[in-house]
């Protein structure tokens, strides 16, 4: 045994050296260890980086450093202002007209925000904004309404007051103190048939809309200072509400609406959705209420609904629903539903359609009375896209409409519910000028017509449009076809002052044909 231990021992001491030059090989082939002295921002010092911190999940890219360098230095050239505009495609600053009053932060002002005050806490802060601003129109027109020839000076102003507390929470209030209703400030300084001339002067403090809107999950953070993980948009006063472009709905009443936003649906191909709830519980307009002589009765219903707004299938859905209820009851209640669906869309790089779909169902008036909302309606907007798709617009529009389909609800001035079709079956809520049967009540037709910007400084656009009715003539508006050739102008005489001009002239059959022309000054404050 003892004569063996030599042996051992020089076995032991051959197999340590090997460790060692194993370990020492190792060590000479690893990256460095990293030595903050060391490291430079010399791509070729790349080794010497500093490992990213990043989650377990995430990886490392391959980066070519050679992409990356510092800015263009040109220290022998002047500065030219000039060519640094021309950078952005010589876009400047668009002058534009300043508010009526404005007090606390500028309207789009330059510079930065500022700070803002922590009046509830640091998450929602303060940033006091009074803002008066508006416009003042005033056309003169000559009507032929079928029958009676009339020619009308109008004057109308519109005034917003904007008072903003924070960036998502404000107060907002709409005046048309000229006018009261229907009636609105004009002189009527010519008639056929001998009547009188006639003035009309108002003056109306009532406001036509006064709401707030915020949203909750800013204000509770304001009140908790801390992040709030939701947005829930509301508002809720004298508010207006308007749904696809107005066909839907276009009305102010007394209400209360809220959302829930940006919201998806991958498996179903939603990118991104909102739903909205509303409710009004007065003043809500709409032709499918009437009184006992047969005008609009605006305190007579409640309104309670909701609607959608899907990002989906390359395109736009909005979907709803709304049950306008008259509180009137028994023999006048005219309560029914009212449901919708639009999908708008792109296809093939030439044609922006869009397909509205309106329905009412269950009304049941009683004693007999005839029906108000109980028909449904189908719109096509179709636009072309041209080799100048921002100022040549070809469009044709397109409607067919069963029974009397309606709007949800739809202020007086709103029109009716074919307002958005064509420039034929669009009046100005000024001066009465005359337009085509928009109710779509039994008829069908379309509207083709195209507009041109020229370089986005002037606006023409002209229209031919026509409607056939369809079915037994029981009491709809247009007891016969229509049709019409309208024309409109635009001319900015500067960043406030806008003219418009406007004609139209439409064969009605069994009824009188109607005319207008108008000229219309606007000034933006």
């Amino acid at each position: 045994m003892s004569a063996n231990r030599p042996q051992r021992s020089r076995l032991a001491l051959a197999l340590a050296l090997a460790a060692s030059a194993l370990a020492w090989k190792g060590a000479a082939n690893a990256a460095p260890a990293f030595d903050d002295a060391a490291c430079t921002d010399d791509p070729a010092n790349a080794a010497h980086e500093k490992p990213p911190v990043m989650a377990p999940e995430a990886r490392l890219v391959p980066v070519d450093r050679a992409l990356f360098g510092p800015d263009p230095s040109y220290p022998d050239k002047p500065y030219d202002a000039e060519a640094q505009i021309q950078i952005y495609g010589g876009k400047t600053s668009v002058k534009t007209p300043r508010p009526l009053l404005e007090i606390g932060r500028a309207l789009y002002g330059p510079g930065e925000l500022g700070p803002g005050i922590a009046l509830f806490g640091d998450k929602n802060r303060f940033f006091p904004q009074v803002l008066l601003f508006g416009d003042f129109r005033t056309a003169l027109a000559s009507n032929d309404l079928g029958g009676e020839e009339v020619t009308v000076l109008a004057a109308q102003l519109n005034l917003n007051l904007d008072i903003k507390l924070t960036g998502t929470e404000r107060f907002h209030i709409f005046w048309k103190p000229l006018e009261d209703g229907a009636e609105i400030t004009r002189f009527e300084f010519a008639r056929s048939g001998g009547r009188e001339e006639k003035s009309v002067a108002l003056f109306n403090a009532d406001p036509v809309t006064a709401f707030f809107e915020g949203d909750l999950g800013a204000i509770y953070s304001n009140f908790t200072n801390t992040h709030a993980a939701f947005d829930a948009p509301v508002a809720f006063g004298r508010m207006p509400l308007l749904f696809q472009n107005g066909v839907w709905m276009e009305d102010a009443m007394i209400g209360v609406a809220a959302t829930l936003p940006a919201r998806h649906i991958g498996t179903l191909d939603v990118s991104n959705f909102d739903i909205t709830v509303f409710a009004g519980f007065d003043e809500v307009t709409t032709p499918a209420f009437r009184n006992n002589v047969g005008g609009i009765a605006d305190h007579a219903g409640d309104v309670y609904g909701a609607i959608g707004f899907f990002d989906t299938r390359e395109g736009y859905l909005e979907t709803g629903y709304a049950y306008v209820r008259d509180t009137r009851g028994g023999a006048l209640d005219f309560s029914y539903h009212n449901v919708t669906a639009a999908f708008t869309r792109r296809y093939g790089g030439w044609l922006s359609n869009s397909i509205r779909v309106i329905a009412n169902f269950g009304q049941s008036p009683g004693l007999n009375r005839k029906q108000t909302a109980d028909g449904w309606l189908v719109l096509l907007e179709n636009s072309i896209v041209t080799h100048k798709p921002s100022t040549l617009v070809p469009y044709v529009n397109a409607w067919y409409g069963s029974d009397q389909p309606q709007s949800v609800a739809r202020a007086g001035a709103a029109g009716g519910v074919l307002k958005n079709t064509g420039l034929a079956f669009e009046t100005d809520g000024m001066t009465g000028f005359p337009k085509l049967d928009d109710t779509a009540a039994d008829t069908y037709g379309a509207a083709v017509g195209v507009q041109y910007l020229f370089n986005l400084d002037r606006q023409i656009v002209v229209e031919a449009a026509a409607l056939q009715t369809r079915g037994e003539d029981v009491g709809r508006p247009a007891p016969g076809p229509q049709a019409a050739l309208s024309l409109r102008a635009q001319q900015p005489l500067s960043e406030r002052w806008i003219l418009r001009a406007d004609a139209v002239y439409g064969v009605r059959d069994k009824l009188d044909d109607v005319a207008g022309f108008r000229v219309e000054l606007r000034c933006k404050f």
